[in-house]
């Protein structure tokens, strides 16, 4: 073959592949990619190159194709087959990315897709990245049968092994129906839009023929609902733009992988810091509220709480912050919404968070103020004591630092579930205005002093008179301090210094269970 022969032969060559990418980056076709815009939606790599740091990602196997040709589907080959998947950088850290493309036949989920996650997922767990999935798509390729339901079990199964080894967060950018909600429901954060994102086991079309009830997307599974109601998704986004910023900000708390130790940042806050506004937070009256969300802001690094689930089960509050630069997780207690008391969404919205930090190294943080667990026959009927239990049980297999601030209400269970001495916890702290008893002074006295009230001349006085000594004896922590079921009374202005200190001293802890398989939650 003659030289000029094999240049026209290396250069169609070159030509070619270059016909291919731009085909690949078309996906269903212009047509499509315009109504996507239309709807105030993008492509799958226009939202990849927004998450990603500029001109890192990589895409891996962007020209496979689906072998199937029942129901016309052999006229509907496109490369990429509805799903784009590779590699990239968020703040110059490695993530594995995948991002379903609405304009393939509705970004309907194919034995392609099986594949490609397959291989992409087996990269993350053997490279120690996070896994971050953008999903837009309507569910299993109804036209692909067995094969569909066959890269869910894959994806699904990867899901499973992934948990605990690598951070997975799941971003909703449309809809997500039927089966194709258990990925995201297995990962450990799920990010949904407002408006444009839906999740829902059956539709409103299935739900009136088997009920009769009328329901539209978004009552039944809109970012509103999801968030507030249920707490399948832990972060409401405004929109697109906002979402891949929000999950840019969560990849920067979190470490790669579960061997890696908690992120450290450049601290910009002086550790010594003292707010003087924290020693008059807490309200003299003990029935009167205040908002933990400001005792937060004022101990940890400024402006660095990320909160998680903010608008689900909103008496407890959790989330991830800073300390002197260190990645910790946060949990506290509400006072300002049902007094703080721990009902069933409370619990399951507090376990799973701090399991969460403990499988990733993240020191777990806890301020308590909890008059008791949420009482009624709802409560008990649903469970309770399993959901309750499931807070006992997250907190006692903790290895990580834990440290407890008691703030003000340390009553019976609640005292014990959250962050206590008892389950572990390495330093617990109290302010002066901490109250550590079985339960509050008027149900006790109701309790001890029964017979001595109903014999008072003046019941009410007398009430009034024991109450007072109730309170006068165990309203105060030198009770359980002289018991040593606390580390150190403190002054709620010394907060952060004692807890940089205390970190500091724990941050090479060296902890271990009992040799076991696993253990069994009570889920």
């Amino acid at each position: 073959m003659a030289a000029d022969d094999k240049t026209n032969t290396q250069e169609d060559a070159m030509q070619k592949l270059k016909e291919m990418r731009r085909s690949v980056t078309l996906g269903g076709g212009e047509e499509r990619i315009q109504s996507q815009h239309e709807k105030g939606k993008q492509t799958p790599r226009e939202r990849i190159e927004k998450l990603v740091d500029p001109g890192s990602f990589i895409e891996i196997m962007p020209f496979m194709l689906h072998r199937h040709s029942d129901f016309g589907m052999d006229k509907n080959r496109i490369l990429g087959d509805g799903l784009v998947a590779g590699y990239g950088k968020i703040d110059g850290r490695r993530v594995c990315i995948y991002a379903q493309d609405f304009t393939i036949l509705g970004g309907s989920f194919s034995e392609v897709a099986g594949v490609k996650l397959a291989k992409l997922m087996d990269m993350a767990m053997e490279a120690g990245v996070p896994v971050i999935g953008l999903s837009d798509g309507g569910g299993a390729r109804i036209q692909e049968g067995v094969w569909s339901l066959w890269a869910f079990g894959e994806l699904f199964y990867r899901n499973t092994l992934a948990s605990g080894v690598v951070p997975q967060i799941s971003v909703e950018l449309g809809p997500c129906a039927g089966g194709a909600v258990y990925s995201p429901a297995i990962t450990d954060f799920i990010i949904m839009t407002d408006k444009t994102s839906h999740m829902f086991i059956t539709g409103p079309e299935v739900i009136k023929a088997v009920t009769g009830e009328e329901v539209d997307f978004e009552t039944l599974g809109g970012a509103s609902a999801h968030s507030t109601v249920s707490g399948v998704s832990h972060f409401q986004a405004n929109d697109e733009a906002h979402a891949l910023a929000l999950t840019r900000s969560l990849v920067g708390y979190l470490p790669s992988n579960n061997a890696e130790p908690a992120p450290m940042v450049e601290p910009s806050d002086d550790p010594l810091r003292m707010d003087k506004a924290l020693d008059s937070l807490v309200p003299a009256d003990p029935n009167q509220p205040y908002d933990m969300h400001d005792v937060i802001q004022r101990v940890f690094d400024l402006d660095s709480f990320l909160e998680v689930h903010a608008g689900f089960a909103r008496n407890a509050v959790v989330g991830f912050a800073r300390l002197h630069g260190q990645s910790v997780g946060v949990v506290g207690q509400q006072p300002a919404y049902m007094a703080g008391s721990i009902d069933i969404d409370a619990a399951d919205k507090i376990a799973r968070f701090v399991r969460f930090c403990d499988a990733f190294n993240l020191p777990v943080i806890t301020f308590q103020d909890s008059p008791g667990f949420l009482p009624g026959v709802a409560q008990e009927h649903g469970g309770i004591i399993r959901h309750g239990a499931k807070i006992v049980y997250a907190y006692s297999e903790a290895t990580v630092p834990k440290l407890t601030v008691i703030t003000r209400k340390g009553y019976g269970g609640a005292y014990i579930v959250m962050g206590s001495k008892h389950l572990g916890a390495d330093m617990v702290f109290a302010w002066p205005t901490a109250e550590i008893a079985v339960m509050g002074a008027e149900g006790a006295v109701n309790i001890l002093f029964r017979k001595e009230l109903k014999a008072a001349e003046d019941a009410k006085a007398e009430r009034e008179r024991l109450v007072a000594e109730y309170r006068d004896k165990f309203a105060n922590p030198y009770n359980a301090a002289a018991g040593g079921h606390i580390d150190d009374i403190i002054l709620p202005s010394e907060t952060r210094p004692r807890l940089i200190a205390a970190l500091e001293l724990l941050r090479d802890k060296q902890s271990s269970l009992p040799a076991k398989k696993h253990g069994n939650i009570p889920l």
